[in-house]
């Protein structure tokens, strides 16, 4: 929804070098069940689907443990899910764990 948005607002103003941007950024994130996850949301996720709590994946990965309850909201988000539970099953049936 916030690339279309983007992607509206730069074709308006004529904004080539951002609208190329933005197909590059929409292009890698498009390809499999994960295309939408950074490479940070990924490691969440995979810690996450290991039974990791945050306090355990913040240390693991020297960040703050609000930084992680913010990737993991992006994550539901980007899945469509509502839970830790919902994400975990859909990294394990996606072999991300």
């Amino acid at each position: 929804m916030h690339f279309q948005a983007a992607r509206a607002v730069f074709e308006q103003l004529g904004a080539a070098p951002d609208l190329a941007e933005l197909e590059r950024l929409t292009a890698t994130r498009s390809a499999g069940p994960f295309g939408a996850l950074t490479d940070r949301e990924r490691e969440v996720l995979s810690l996450v689907a290991s039974g990791e709590t945050n306090r355990q994946i913040a240390t693991a990965l020297g960040i703050s443990e609000h930084t992680i309850a913010r990737h993991l909201s992006n994550i539901f988000d980007k899945l469509g899910v509502t839970s830790r539970t919902a994400a975990s099953a859909f990294a394990h049936k996606h072999k991300l764990v």
